[in-house]
C-alpha cells in the first residue's frame, strides 16, 4: 500500500516509521525542509523518542520511506493520506485552523478516486465532516463517502513512547458514512500491531466507533476528563498545604480503591493535549462549566508555586531564581504550552531575576526562547522545579550556592539534600 503521512513532527513521524515498518511505502510530508532533508538521511529530526533513529535507518534505505515537501504530489499516488497536522487556540479559546486548512486545500489538489483521507489531529466534534469534507470535495471535485473515503481516527500516543503506545491503546475509527469506516478500520489492521489487553472490555485492536463525531468526541472525552481530574488533584493540593497533610499519601490511598485514579498534583501540564483539547471541547459546549473550571485550576498552579517561594523568600522581589525545566515533562524536549512560561511570568511580575535550565536544552535554545540560561553552580536565592527530568533527581544544595527556598513543583527532588534551604513540595504541609 502506499501511504502519505501529513506532517512529520512528533507524532506524524513515528506513524510514517510505523507504517514502513509494515511493508508499506509511505512518504512523508512536510513544509519543512530541514526536516525532509534529515528523514531522507535517516536522520531523526528531534530526540527523545524512543527507537526513531534505529527504525529510520531501517526503513528509509529499504526504501520504505522517503520525504518530500510536496503534498500534492505524494498525495496523487497514495492509497491513504493521514493527516497529523498541528492544530491550537487563541487566546480566547477558539481554534486556529490555518495550517489544517492550507494541508487540507493541499491534500484535495492531489486526491483521486478510491484514496482513504484519516484525521488523526484532535479536533472539535463536527470539523471532519463540517470543515474538512466540503473543504476537499471543493479542491478535489470528487464526493466524500462516494468517490474517496473520510474517517476521523485520533492519536492516543504520547511523545517519547510512540511506537508502545500504539501497540497498547485500541485505535478508534469513525467515518463520514458506513463505507468510509469500513475502509478506515481495515486500512489500521493492515497499518499497526497490539498488545494483548485481557483487561479490556473488546479485544484490543481497531474499534469500529460509526461516526467521525463519535471518534472525534471520544478523543475530547479522554483528554478533557483528564484536565478536569489533574485539576481536582490541584485543589486537593492547595487545600492540603492548609490543612497540614501530605496529599500523595491520601492520593496513594485513594486510587487503591479499583474504581478510582487521581493524578498527582503539578505546576501544570502542558503539551498539545492537556492544555489545548479541553479548549476544544468548550468551543463546542460553552456551558460546561466543570471544564472551564478545571482549565482555570490548572492554569493557575504555576501562579501558586510562585507564591509559595515569596513567602518562604518573605518576598521574590529583587532576588534571584533558577527554574528548572523547559519541558513540559521530565524526558521529552517539549516545550509547548509548558508551565515554564507562567512561570517566569509570574517570577517576572514580582520583580525577580529569574535564570532557566534545562538539561535537554542548549544555552542558545533557551535564549532563543526568551529566557537567560542558568548553569549548575550559579548563586540563586531561591528555586522552582517545573520539569521532573530524571537528572534533576540527584541535585543537592550544593548545585545552588546560597539557595535558600526550594519550591518542588514535582515531587521529583529529595528535601534531605537540600538541608540548608526552605523546601516545599506542592501538596505537601510546611
Amino acid at each position: 500500500m502506499k501511504i502519505a503521512v501529513v506532517a512529520l513532527g512528533k507524532i506524524g513521524l513515528p506513524l510514517a516509521v510505523q507504517f514502513a515498518k509494515k511493508g508499506h511505502h509511505v512518504t512523508g510530508c512536510d513544509v519543512n525542509q530541514q526536516t525532509v532533508d534529515l528523514v531522507n538521511a535517516a536522520t531523526e529530526p528531534f530526540p527523545g523518542e524512543a527507537h526513531l533513529a534505529d527504525y529510520l535507518r531501517e526503513v528509509v534505505p529499504s526504501g520504505h520511506l522517503r520525504a518530500t515537501t510536496d503534498t500534492t504530489a505524494a498525495v496523487a499516488e497514495a492509497d491513504a493520506v493521514v493527516v497529523v497536522v498541528p492544530l491550537f487556540v487563541d487566546n480566547d479559546g477558539v481554534p486556529d485552523f490555518g495550517w489544517m486548512d492550507d494541508a487540507t486545500a493541499k491534500i484535495a489538489a492531489g486526491l483521486k478516486p478510491g484514496t482513504l483521507v484519516s484525521y488523526e489531529t484532535t479536533l472539535p466534534v463536527g470539523t471532519t465532516r463540517n470543515r474538512f469534507a466540503p473543504a476537499l470535495e471543493a479542491g478535489s471535485g470528487l464526493k466524500a463517502g462516494v468517490d474517496f473515503h473520510l474517517i476521523f481516527s485520533p492519536e492516543r500516543v504520547l511523545t517519547g513512547r510512540v511506537f508502545a503506545d500504539l501497540r497498547k491503546y485500541p485505535k478508534l475509527v469513525g467515518g463520514i458514512n458506513e463505507t468510509s469506516t469500513a475502509a478506515g478500520v481495515e486500512f489500521y489492521k493492515a497499518v499497526l500491531d497490539f498488545d494483548d489487553r485481557p483487561d479490556l472490555a473488546q479485544a484490543n485492536g481497531v474499534w469500529d466507533l460509526l461516526t467521525c463525531e463519535a471518534s472525534e468526541m471520544a478523543k475530547l472525552a479522554e483528554t478533557t476528563y483528564r484536565d478536569v481530574n489533574i485539576a481536582l488533584a490541584n485543589q486537593f493540593a492547595i487545600f492540603a498545604e492548609t490543612a497540614n497533610i501530605d496529599i500523595a499519601k491520601v492520593i496513594a490511598a485513594s486510587n487503591s480503591q479499583p474504581y478510582s485514579h487521581i493524578h498527582q498534583p503539578g505546576i501544570a501540564v502542558g503539551g498539545h493535549c492537556i492544555p489545548i483539547y479541553p479548549r476544544f471541547y468548550l468551543w463546542n459546549d460553552p456551558a460546561a462549566t466543570v471544564v472551564r473550571s478545571a482549565r482555570e485550576a490548572n492554569e493557575g498552579m504555576p501562579a501558586h508555586a510562585v507564591s509559595i517561594l515569596a513567602s518562604l523568600l518573605g518576598s521574590v522581589q529583587g532576588k534571584t531564581v533558577a527554574v528548572l525545566g523547559i519541558s513540559y515533562r521530565g524526558g521529552v524536549k517539549e516545550s509547548a504550552f509548558s508551565g515554564v512560561f507562567p512561570t517566569v511570568e509570574a517570577l517576572k511580575a514580582q520583580g525577580a531575576t529569574v535564570l532557566v535550565h534545562d538539561p535537554m536544552y542548549t544555552d542558545a535554545e533557551i535564549t532563543r526562547l526568551g529566557f537567560t540560561p542558568y548553569a549548575l553552580g550559579t548563586a540563586v536565592d531561591g528555586m522552582i522545579l517545573q520539569a521532573d527530568h530524571a537528572e534533576y533527581k540527584t541535585l543537592t544544595e550544593k548545585d545552588f550556592p546560597g539557595v535558600s527556598a526550594v519550591v518542588d513543583g514535582r515531587r521529583s527532588l529529595n528535601k534531605a539534600n537540600f538541608p540548608g534551604a526552605a523546601f516545599r513540595v506542592i501538596g505537601a504541609p510546611a
